[in-house]
């Protein structure tokens, strides 16, 4: 007698691996790369007349060469004393001359606040690398974060990362613009 092979039934066999599938793609988590949080401005209108230009007392270079070395209104510095610079010349609290103008607006929610018409120049060689290119965002939008956040608390009590109100968030922002400017990459030199 012949023996007969049982035949295995393998139609649901592709059902099962596709639901399996689906089940594991569904639950995987998939690390998401950050970056810098930034809006870029919108489009420039061609029929606008050009912007007045910036008074240099307005503007705050800082440069960072190929061998990472951060200048600071044309002198060496440190990331370390970066953001304190920053603040200081954004602020200009003894009224220099050399530092932005600093005008008296009347905002919404904030009624009479000084506004620093300081716009930070950041310029960066090529050459930089990414880490010190970070390091100098960072602190940059740190000082200008802490600037924010003294004024918050000054006129709402608390930080202004923890405001809940878009009105006093905007006001804020009038108040303290995050006023980078960054030039497309060159050779800046150093050796």
């Amino acid at each position: 007698m012949a023996r007969m092979n049982p035949e295995i039934n393998a139609g649901s066999m592709a059902d099962i691996a596709f639901l399996l599938l689906v089940f594991f793609l569904v639950t995987t988590t998939m690390d998401v790369d950050t970056g810098l949080r930034r809006l870029l401005p919108p489009p420039i209108d061609p029929n606008q007349p050009p912007p007045p230009p910036v008074r240099e007392r307005n503007v705050f270079v800082v440069l960072v060469d190929r061998n990472d070395r951060l200048l600071v209104e044309g002198e060496l510095s440190s990331v370390r004393t970066l953001r304190e610079q920053t603040k200081r010349w954004l602020l200009n609290a003894e009224n220099d001359p050399t530092k932005p103008v600093i005008d008296t607006r009347t905002i919404d929610n904030l009624g009479e606040v000084k506004v620093s018409r300081g716009v930070i120049s950041l310029q960066n060689d090529r050459g930089t690398s990414y880490e010190m290119y970070i390091s100098v965002q960072n602190e940059l939008a740190a000082a200008i974060n802490d600037i924010r956040n003294d004024l918050s608390r000054e006129k709402f009590g608390i930080r202004f990362d923890q405001l809940t109100d878009q009105d006093l968030v905007t006001a804020i922002r009038q108040a303290v613009p995050m006023a980078i400017s960054e030039a497309e990459p060159k050779d800046i030199g150093g050796r």
